[in-house]
């Protein structure tokens, strides 16, 4: 068992994992917030710059910073330092999760555990683990049930911007749900609790993917009937791909479902968007990759969800396509073109059978006596 610290109050301590662009963001609102945030980073340069100019120069290099935020590193922080944190924020691409990981849980204190926030999206390569299988895997059971994640339509810029934003946050122990959501809270960024992180995570990653073919779509010439088409059929894939890990259908109607599902379609100043406008212009994927920038993790994440996909199996045509032009070299106006030529089918149907992963998880969670429609939506 562990030990919760108490809710942050207004003047916390904060240290985010990870100085990219979402993790500097989160940054700058917690300090315009009041709290006294930590950023770790791996690159020395960016730690010395930010510290003196209290800028970054790599992510969201026009904009002031508040004083209150510090950035630490390139070494991970020392248990004594952790110890007087009440929140972790992890920022760090799931590819890199696990190391870090197994490197921070010797200096947790189950006795006097912070609140543990996780914003990644992504789905493990190899593995195919969601993020909170790589937390119960270096963490423990207990750990991972404390786990907090936050999803949504939330562009990095326009949170700086203070621009009104709204985030879904979802744990399996509802008390740590409400923490983060009050830490997070205010007039401009409004949040909304739940409990299905797994299926907050699985359609975090899964809309990467859609946002790439929405791109190609726009970067081959189509119009605005081909992105509605692709968004509205990306739903109904996400919800199904869901549906048979078993997550809540409901939370694909979600902010973190169907809202980051458009945003990040429709948006020029999506990562994923952008690598598949690129492609659908002609560009190769290691060009693209090679001058973005920074992380589009939809490309890798379309791996692992293709292996998710042949082994639920269940209709993904869309996601089969994008991995077919990304790792198979197909050309994208094949693709198009095949997709469109695919038989008439339903347009909306759920599998039959339901939940194999998900309850394969709960079991590491020490949660398999446990109804999954009870732990997802108590209040029912």
């Amino acid at each position: 068992m562990v030990s919760f610290k108490p809710q942050p109050d207004s003047n916390s301590k904060v240290l985010i994992f990870g100085a990219g662009n979402f993790g500097s963001c989160l940054a700058s609102h917690l300090g315009d917030s009041q709290h006294d945030v930590f950023m770790w980073a791996r690159e020395p340069e960016l730690i010395k710059h930010f510290n003196l100019h209290h800028r970054n120069p790599i992510y969201l290099t026009d904009h002031d910073f508040p004083q209150n935020i510090t950035a630490v590193g390139p070494e991970q922080p020392d248990k004594e330092f952790i110890d007087k944190m009440d929140v972790l924020l992890f920022a760090i691409p799931t590819q890199f999760l696990r190391a870090n990981l197994q490197q921070i849980r010797p200096k947790l204190d189950i006795n006097n555990l912070p609140l543990l926030i996780f914003v990644n999206k992504g789905i493990e390569i190899g593995t195919h683990a969601l993020t909170l299988e790589i937390i119960v895997d270096t963490c423990g059971p207990d750990i991972a049930k404390a786990a907090t994640f936050i999803s949504g339509p939330s562009f990095a810029k326009e949170i700086v911007e203070r621009q009104p934003t709204s985030v879904s946050v979802a744990s399996f122990t509802e008390s740590e749900a409400v923490k983060a959501a009050n830490l997070f809270h205010q007039p401009h960024f409004r949040c909304y609790t739940g409990g299905d992180p797994i299926g907050i995570e699985l359609s975090g990653a899964l809309k990467n993917v859609y946002a790439i073919a929405s791109g190609m779509s726009d970067g081959l010439g189509f119009l605005n009937n081909t992105r509605a088409m692709i968004i509205t059929r990306g739903l109904a894939e996400m919800t199904c791909i869901g549906t048979a890990y078993g997550a809540s259908p409901l939370t694909f109607l979600g902010l973190s479902g169907v809202g980051d599902l458009f945003l990040t379609c429709s948006s020029s100043n999506s990562r994923n968007y952008t690598v598949g406008y690129r492609l659908g212009k002609g560009e190769s994927l290691d060009s693209i990759i090679d001058t973005l920038g920074s992380v589009a993790e939809g490309v890798s994440t379309t791996k692992a969800v293709k292996k998710v996909v042949d082994d639920l199996g269940v209709s993904a045509p869309i996601a089969n396509s994008v991995y077919d032009v990304l790792y198979n070299g197909k050309d994208t106006k094949l693709a198009v073109r095949q997709l469109m030529e695919l038989p008439p089918s339903r347009e909306l149907e759920l599998p039959p059978t339901a939940g194999g992963p998900a309850r394969q998880l709960l079991r590491k969670l020490g949660l398999e006596n446990t109804d999954l429609n009870t732990i997802m939506h108590p209040h029912l």
